[in-house]
């Protein structure tokens, strides 16, 4: 069992947990991910590691509530409270050496995932131009800590509510066609959205890498759920990624893939608020 040490409301839907692992607070770095499961009966969800503090043995993850689990993680799993699995750390690490110039783009929840590798690459000797994008500024989080972790902050919302107007692709683009030199690029959020920025890398060949939050279940490759098509090679994300040249995925595939089990996923969280609006009223 897994205790949650801290809880935090982050956003609309959007919670921060640190939960003491400390096997995996040991090893875990920048890119890897974790597979949790709350109990006997619930489904196994793969979350990427934002931090691991070997002091206290805590592993931050952030979770967006968007399905049954992680609702149910959200409404009945609180401070102090356990978990039954927490397998990981799990996937390739980022790639951490001294580029030079990088960008790290990233949107919505995956503004957290790209967190840890901005520092990291920061600590080698980076200058790191983050560039996040949020719908709206409710939405917003982790403003100060990616503040803290790169050289440059450009942040966007969609809706103009804060920083500037528009995507996260736009700032990116303005830097390549000044003709700043570039020498990586991550960028993590929507499949969509890496879609996008891997199109606006691509003319001027700067690497860019993607981090793919496919459909996981055993987090060992043995399931093939999280298959990926890469430069036309099948790659599991699990254990050939999570992270990957973006110029090489075929996004078009991944993003049909995540909407496999779109029926199933509304059925079931149609059964647990159901269920918990009836509890509610007892």
């Amino acid at each position: 069992m897994y205790t949650i040490l801290k809880k935090t409301t982050l956003g609309p839907s959007i919670r921060e947990y640190i939960v003491e692992a400390p096997d995996v607070a040991a090893v875990g770095k920048a890119g890897q991910f974790i597979v949790l499961r709350l109990h006997e009966r619930g489904e196994r969800i793969p979350l990427t590691i934002v931090d691991c503090n070997q002091e206290t043995g805590g592993v931050t993850l952030v979770v967006q509530e968007v399905g049954k689990s992680t609702r149910e993680m959200g409404d009945l799993f609180h401070e102090g409270d356990s978990i039954l699995d927490f397998a990981g750390p799990l996937g390739e690490a980022t790639e951490i050496t001294n580029y030079g110039t990088v960008i790290c783009v990233g949107g919505g929840v995956g503004i957290a995932p790209l967190y840890p590798i901005a520092k990291a690459l920061k600590a080698a000797g980076n200058t790191v131009i983050g560039i996040i994008g949020y719908r709206s500024r409710d939405l917003m989080f982790y403003e100060q800590e990616f503040a803290a972790a790169c050289d440059e902050l450009i942040i966007m919302t969609n809706d103009g509510s804060y920083g500037k107007k528009g995507f996260v692709s736009d700032p990116l683009k303005e830097i390549l066609d000044s003709g700043r030199m570039i020498n990586h690029v991550w960028s993590i959020g929507p499949a969509i959205m890496m879609k996008v920025c891997a199109d606006v890398t691509r003319p001027f060949a700067v690497p860019t890498t993607v981090s793919l939050n496919s459909v996981m279940i055993d987090g060992t490759g043995m399931c093939g759920g999280c298959r990926v098509d890469v430069g036309g090679v099948a790659k599991f994300a699990c254990v050939d990624g999570p992270e990957f040249d973006g110029h090489q995925v075929d996004f078009d595939l991944l993003m049909s893939r995540q909407g496999y089990y779109r029926d199933e996923e509304s059925c079931s969280m149609d059964a647990y608020m159901a269920k918990h609006a009836e509890g509610a009223t007892q």
